[in-house]
């Protein structure tokens, strides 16, 4: 049964709207575990335009579940995370100039530096996951580095207009998640997934971990964290 992983960054977007303390992303990562979460994820941007410093090291010392901090391969981000070792890293590309991220890590056309970072973190005892668009060869390039995970990018299954794109697409995840499990990589997925697309996600073969944001946080603008968690929690769960 697939593990859900809930973004807090949306609720420290709202709080840097106005560069005041609330809401604290803390906050919403404690209520986040109250409905279920099995993972808080955050995201320390090189920019920090939402998660900033302090929020990855008080959520260090109170997040009670597995701790994920997606991160791009910057220096200075590397070294906070070996400084607080979340439990796992998720590294994942990024641009200044976008909304949200928009597409996997090109593993491949930066392999050493993407191998160093790999190695640092897990030196200092966090696991390490890579984001990655469905494709084989940049799998295959994950494992050739010692990856410990693939999160593999689902937004092209979110974006489907319609019911044939939906299923070509999610034909290429499973293909991807069936390489991924080959290499004896664990298989996360994230990026796009709501409560009306996340189920067919969920269900594919030895999924491990979803991480979902954007749609839990809107929604718990409506019902709160802690019911918006609890019913993603239970779609993925009746995937068991």
């Amino acid at each position: 049964m697939a593990q859900l992983g809930v973004n807090i960054d949306h609720v420290a977007t709202v709080r840097q709207a106005r560069k005041t303390y609330e809401p604290d992303p803390v906050w919403a990562a404690a209520l986040a575990e109250l409905g279920g979460a099995d993972c808080i994820t955050l995201h320390l941007r090189e920019d920090r335009r939402h998660i900033i410093d302090r929020d990855v090291r008080v959520m260090k010392e109170t997040v009670s579940v597995k701790l994920n901090l997606e991160m791009a391969c910057d220096h200075d981000v590397v070294q906070l995370a070996v400084d607080v070792r979340p439990d796992q890293a998720t590294l994942v590309p990024e641009r200044r100039e976008e909304v949200t991220t928009e597409g996997g890590l090109d593993v491949m056309g930066q392999l050493d530096r993407v191998a160093d970072v790999t190695k640092r973190l897990q030196d200092a005892g966090i696991a390490v996951s890579l984001f990655l668009d469905p494709d084989v060869a940049q799998i295959d390039a994950a494992n050739s580095i010692s990856a410990d995970a693939v999160e593999l990018h689902t937004g092209q299954y979110a974006l489907a207009k319609t019911e044939a794109e939906r299923m070509a697409c999610l034909i290429e995840l499973k293909t991807a998640a069936h390489a991924i499990q080959n290499h004896g990589m664990t298989l996360h997925s994230g990026h796009g997934l709501n409560y009306k697309n996340v189920q067919p996600v969920a269900e594919i073969a030895g999924m491990c971990e979803l991480n979902i944001g954007h749609s839990i946080v809107a929604r718990a603008i409506m019902v709160g964290m802690q019911q918006a968690v609890r019913e993603m929690k239970n779609l993925i769960d009746r995937c068991g």
